[in-house]
């Protein structure tokens, strides 16, 4: 370690130093640069008068303890900061006391390793820049645990305060898959269910001109995929969250359904606009997987038309260019009994414009006319389409009475959380899983 520069030769100590260090109450003494290139920066405080927190006191000082501790990475180096806290005795015979060490949680908290200042970073680098725990540690120049020991009861005290649940009006449901290894229980070597249900606050809030929008953010996150998963928590909300929900997201998945029928009674349920389209995209490529079998006896191949046109059919007819247009019109030309495959393109171009229509009226009157004719399709593939939106039909039509309703906002969320369990190459712990989601998905209040 490179010897320590005072701040003042003379002794003092220097006003410049204190406010590049900003560490308040505190004083630079020394600075020191290590053989790995960190910075130690000596503090302590002045001499001041200070009362037993037990009896009250008027304490004596007794000497100084050297407490080392992390801070924030400043140019470009780690920062070891060496806090002199005073000790104080306390003269009363009677006070159980005895002997205490000068504290300040605004510098650190008791026991902590690492200052407020480098816990407020770390949790930061998390929630903003996508950083790892093992890159925050490698900038801290500290070990994996000193950092999430830290910030972990941070996390957990903002996730156990029920005010992050206030003002919840649209609420959106989904599942993930958050691990792939066993199942069994973790003493036998497995991590639990491999599916979490995640429910995200799609709550409206104005933007800088005005304009409502949705800013998602994460709730929670509970092991299991089921209606009773999601009717439990729910009901551990209490009655206060449920009157406030107005509206609930969700894809069509029956479990979720029951659940808000039976927890979320004045909500009105919406079927999310994606599921919706992507139902009718696969509907197109059973027909035509079909079709294919039915004339060649076997799956497609590369010069058969129908398989030529496959990825064409996934898109949006208004998005074709004239050259794709003229592909689909030869493979609808190569054979008679291409036409199904035509018919169930144009239901399922159907089904996509509803969302696609000048206002929501026009929209809602595609939806029922869709609603009323698919059933009747001689096409199987179409009919069991049909089928399927009409079991949902107060769902999917809740799309045009709540504004455009949709569960956007939670798939975007799932989003950051893949991001996130990628960058962190898997987790073995399922609290920690759930907190490092909660911070990203900006459910906590911090």
């Amino acid at each position: 370690m490179s010897e320590p520069t005072l701040c003042c030769p003379v002794g003092g100590y220097c006003d410049r130093c204190d406010l590049l260090v900003g560490l308040d109450g505190l004083r630079v003494t020394s600075v020191a640069r290590d053989d790995g290139d960190a910075l130690t920066v000596t503090v302590e405080s002045e001499s001041s008068v200070t009362g037993c927190w037990s009896c009250g006191v008027v304490a004596h000082a007794h000497g100084r303890v050297e407490v080392r501790l992390v801070d924030a990475p400043a140019f470009g180096r780690p920062v070891r900061i060496v806090w002199r806290k005073r000790r104080w005795v306390c003269p009363e015979a009677g006070c159980p006391v005895g002997s205490f060490l000068e504290q300040d949680e605004s510098i650190t908290a008791p026991r902590s390793k690492l200052t407020a200042r480098a816990a407020r970073w770390a949790v930061e680098q998390i929630r903003r820049e996508h950083a790892s725990v093992n890159g925050i540690r490698r900038q801290l120049g500290c070990g994996w645990r000193t950092v999430w020991e830290t910030i972990k009861p941070i996390l957990q005290a903002a996730a156990d305060d029920p005010a992050r649940f206030e003002g919840v009006t649209r609420l959106g449901v989904d599942e993930h898959i958050w691990h792939h290894v066993s199942t069994k229980p973790s003493e036998d070597g497995g991590r639990g269910p491999k599916e979490l249900t995640g429910m995200v606050d799609l709550t409206l809030h104005p933007n800088e001109t005005g304009e409502l929008v949705v800013r998602a953010r994460l709730l929670d996150l509970v092991p299991g995929r089921s209606g009773d998963t999601y009717k439990t928590w729910l009901t551990d909300r209490g009655e206060a969250f449920r009157a406030r929900v107005e509206v609930a997201t969700l894809d069509p998945f029956h479990g979720y359904k029951n659940a808000i029928d039976d927890q979320l009674e004045d909500a009105r349920s919406v079927l999310d606009a994606f599921h919706v389209v992507r139902l009718g995209t696969k509907m197109v490529d059973d027909v035509r997987r079909r079709v294919q079998q039915e004339i060649h006896g076997h799956r497609g191949r590369k010069n058969d038309p129908l398989y030529r046109v496959r990825n064409i059919l996934r898109a949006g007819a208004e998005n074709l260019t004239d050259r794709q247009r003229a592909r689909l019109a030869d493979a609808w030309a190569a054979d008679d009994r291409h036409v199904e495959v035509e018919v169930a393109y144009l239901c399922s171009q159907q089904v996509r414009s509803v969302y696609h229509q000048p206002t929501h009226a026009e929209g809602r009157a595609v939806a029922e006319k869709i609603l009323d004719s698919f059933t009747s399709c001689p096409i199987p593939e179409v009919k069991r389409l049909g089928k399927t939106l009409t079991q949902w039909r107060t769902e999917f039509l809740g799309y045009f009475d709540t504004d455009g309703a949709n569960n956007g906002g939670t798939e975007a969320v799932n989003g950051l959380i893949e991001l996130h369990r990628r960058i962190a190459r898997g987790f073995r712990n399922l609290e920690n899983y759930r907190l490092r989601m909660l911070l990203i998905g900006g459910g906590l209040n911090l």
